[in-house]
């Protein structure tokens, strides 16, 4: 057999070697770890800690399952009518999103008289306009009522008025 052959037929051989003790090591230690920890299996305790880990974290109940005991939520009106929110308030949970520093989208920001100084030049009724409806500009855009369009006209004037007052010191 030439030189090419045999090492070839080596390293074959050394392959299928190396597979059948990997199989008769998996054969041996089944063999030897038969029934070993098997009796636990039908132990209660062992079953209930086992159920207890694999328990789901939530589940998924539907309105009208019998045996989920789920009750539909009915909100009412009264439940959806709450306090108007102050100029601060509004501002706080909205506008300064984009009116606190740096300013997104060419917003001025709050307390910058230079920023706000052209916009006011223009007077209270088109700021009143643009606030309320919204504006598209050469430096930005101002969603209608900065996006909360679920706060009153007079909220959002509020808000104004507090970033208006606040330049104006």
């Amino acid at each position: 057999m030439s030189t090419r052959n045999q090492r070839f037929y080596d390293g074959f051989m050394l392959i299928l070697g190396v597979f059948v003790g990997v199989l008769a090591g998996i054969v041996f230690m089944k063999a030897f770890s038969a029934g070993a920890g098997a009796e636990r299996f039908d132990d209660p305790d062992f079953i209930g800690a086992t159920d207890e880990r694999i328990r789901p974290i939530g589940r998924v109940a539907l309105i009208g399952d019998p045996d989920v005991g789920v009750r539909p939520v009915v909100h009412t009106v009264a439940d959806s009518v709450s306090a108007p929110m102050s100029g601060p308030q509004v501002y706080n949970e909205n506008c300064y999103l984009c009116h606190a520093a740096p300013g997104v989208g060419g917003a001025p920001v709050f307390g910058d008289a230079q920023a706000w100084a052209p916009r006011i030049a223009q007077g209270q009724d088109i700021l009143t306009e643009r606030v309320i409806n919204g504006y598209q500009g050469e430096l930005g855009v101002m969603p209608p009522k900065g996006g909360r369009t679920d706060l009153s006209d007079e909220e959002i004037l509020e808000a104004l008025a507090f970033m208006l007052d606040e330049v104006q010191l």
